[in-house]
C-alpha cells in the first residue's frame, strides 16, 4: 500500500490547500446567494414587451400523401448523414465481441438448461 494511502494518515498537504481553496470559495457564493430572495414553489415568468410578443408560427404548408412521404425521407436522410459511421477495423472490433458475448451467453445458458433438466429428471423420476 503506498505511504500516503495509509489509514490514520494526515494525507498530502496540498490537500489541505485545495480544501482550504473550495471552502472559502463556498462561502463567497453564499453571500452572493442571500442577496437575491429565493422563491417558493410558481413557475417564473418573465413580464413581455412589445418586442418579446411571441412570433407567429409559420403556417404550415399543406401536402399530400406523396409531399409527407417524401418529407419524411428527406429527414431520415438528413438524420443519417449526422450519424457518424464506424470505420472498418471498429466494425469487425465491435462483431466479433459481439459474437463472442452471444456465444458465451448461449453456452451457460445451455449448460444451466441441462443441468437443471437432469436435476427435474432426478427429483420426479424419469
Amino acid at each position: 500500500m503506498a505511504e500516503r494511502n495509509r489509514p490514520g494518515d494526515a494525507g498530502d498537504p496540498a490537500d489541505d490547500e485545495v480544501f482550504d481553496d473550495a471552502v472559502a470559495d463556498d462561502s463567497e457564493s453564499d453571500d452572493d446567494l442571500e442577496a437575491e430572495p429565493v422563491g417558493r414553489g410558481g413557475t417564473a415568468v418573465a413580464e413581455r414587451t412589445k418586442d418579446d410578443a411571441p412570433k407567429k408560427k409559420k403556417e404550415a404548408r399543406r401536402t399530400g400523401f406523396f409531399g409527407r412521404i417524401g418529407g419524411f425521407f428527406r429527414e431520415v436522410v438528413s438524420e443519417l448523414r449526422k450519424v457518424i459511421w464506424p470505420t472498418r477495423k471498429e466494425l469487425l472490433t465491435y462483431t466479433t465481441i459481439v459474437i463472442f458475448f452471444v456465444t458465451i451467453m448461449t453456452a451457460i445458458v445451455a449448460v444451466l438448461d441441462y443441468g437443471f433438466g437432469k436435476a427435474v429428471l432426478w427429483a420426479f423420476g424419469g
